[in-house]
């Protein structure tokens, strides 16, 4: 892989330890700032509605610009706006930095999926962005455990200092790696073919799996600190440790699922899943075991994130030519699924259901994205694309 794919990678650790460390921060928010619990979990949310908004906006409006200008642009706004919010005492203007921030996280998810995209062979593109989303994985790891024990201990504000930092030096790899320069006329993506690749009723099955995936891992993900505290029975200085077991499960699940998504995209996507819905039942079945729960999350991070590769590779291979506006709509996707998830949770908490009703939530979502892929399987295959086809006749049959 070229050393810019890592870079990437890592840029992604920088932004995503933001966007995850909130599901170790909600007690601490919540007492510091005199709100709910749901109403601190609405600021996950808030980060996944910027991002849906950003994805396809900043999609557009970058076409032209260096990639490498693109990147820096955003990654300097996402710090800003984490020192704004570290620096406020008010819910509301810490939501609107939420928003803002995710809004320029997803323009760099999108330009960054393409900058990869580019750099290798078709047949190693679900591994190359393995490796990218392989950040968001070591977030989940080190950037999150990290996080949830500088939030107890130095007040949640310390975390927000340590991501406006994180971005800082994230800049300077970006500077260091990234090519500067325009694009090609010649082969700069067009709008127009990129609104055509996106009229293919495959593509939007493929958002919808994406969609709800993402749902049904981020209802029970939200709200994990609070369920091990209240229902399992661990203390808070636990919290950290089994977050770490979280992210050591995401990173196997998808270093796997990036060897085999190239491949077998729907393959991995039903094995994934399908053990999504039947460990999701598991927990809301056993959350008050303690040695049960904490298999159950190890395993829930590694079923999760190995479907992340076939996610991603679906759409590439989908989109043919025109791959920009459908990546970044492939992402505004996930962050439907980051959005819905938190807001689901919270409707069952506050009407009463308890932490081990997310489990069966989950369950319901799961059945709903393996129904899309079901679905999706059956489909002709379709041609978008400059050139009029959809890529290679092998990456045809892997879509």
């Amino acid at each position: 892989m070229p050393v810019a794919v890592y870079v990437l990678g890592l840029s992604i650790f920088a932004q995503g330890t933001s966007e995850l460390m909130l599901a170790g921060l909600l007690p601490e928010l919540s007492g510091d700032l005199g709100i709910s619990i749901p109403a601190a979990g609405l600021l996950i949310s808030a980060f996944a509605v910027g991002m849906l908004l950003g994805a396809p906006i900043l999609a557009v409006v970058t076409l032209k610009w260096s990639r490498r200008t693109a990147l820096l642009v955003f990654l300097g706004i996402f710090a800003a706006t984490h020192v704004a919010g570290a620096l406020t005492p008010n819910y509301a203007v810490l939501l609107a930095t939420r928003v803002v921030g995710a809004f320029v996280y997803a323009g760099f998810w999108s330009v960054a999926a393409v900058t990869v995209v580019a750099l290798v062979p078709v047949d190693r593109r679900a591994r190359a962005m393995s490796v990218v989303t392989g950040g968001l994985t070591i977030a989940t790891i080190v950037g999150l455990p990290i996080g949830t024990v500088l939030g107890q201990n130095l007040g949640w504000r310390s975390a927000f200092w340590t991501v406006a930092g994180l971005c800082v030096l994230a800049m300077a790899g970006v500077f260091a790696t990234i090519p500067g320069g325009r694009p090609d006329p010649k082969s700069a993506p067009r709008l127009r073919e990129e609104l055509r690749a996106l009229r293919h009723a495959r593509l939007w099955l493929a958002f919808g799996t994406t969609a709800l995936v993402t749902a049904t891992i981020l209802v029970v993900f939200s709200y994990l600190a609070p369920l091990l505290i209240n229902t399992t029975g661990l203390t808070p200085s636990a919290v950290p440790g089994v977050l770490a077991l979280y992210g050591l499960g995401s990173f196997i699940g998808i270093t796997l699922g990036g060897r085999t998504a190239d491949a077998l995209p729907f393959h991995t996507l039903f094995v994934g899943i399908t053990g999504l819905g039947i460990l999701s039942a598991v927990l809301a079945l056993t959350a008050t075991n303690p040695v049960v729960t904490l298999a159950v999350v190890v395993l829930l991070g590694g079923f999760g994130f190995a479907t992340n590769p076939a996610l991603n590779a679906r759409v590439f291979s989908l989109a043919g030519d025109a791959p920009t506006l459908a990546t970044a709509t492939n992402f505004s996707a996930f962050n439907v699924g980051i959005t819905a998830g938190p807001w689901l949770g919270g409707l069952a908490i506050d009407a009463g259901a308890g932490y081990p009703a997310l489990g069966w939530i989950a369950v319901a979502t799961g059945l709903a994205a393996l129904a899309t892929v079901v679905v999706a399987a059956f489909l002709p295959v379709s041609s978008p694309g400059r050139s009029g086809r959809c890529g290679s006749d092998r990456t045809r049959r892997a879509a």
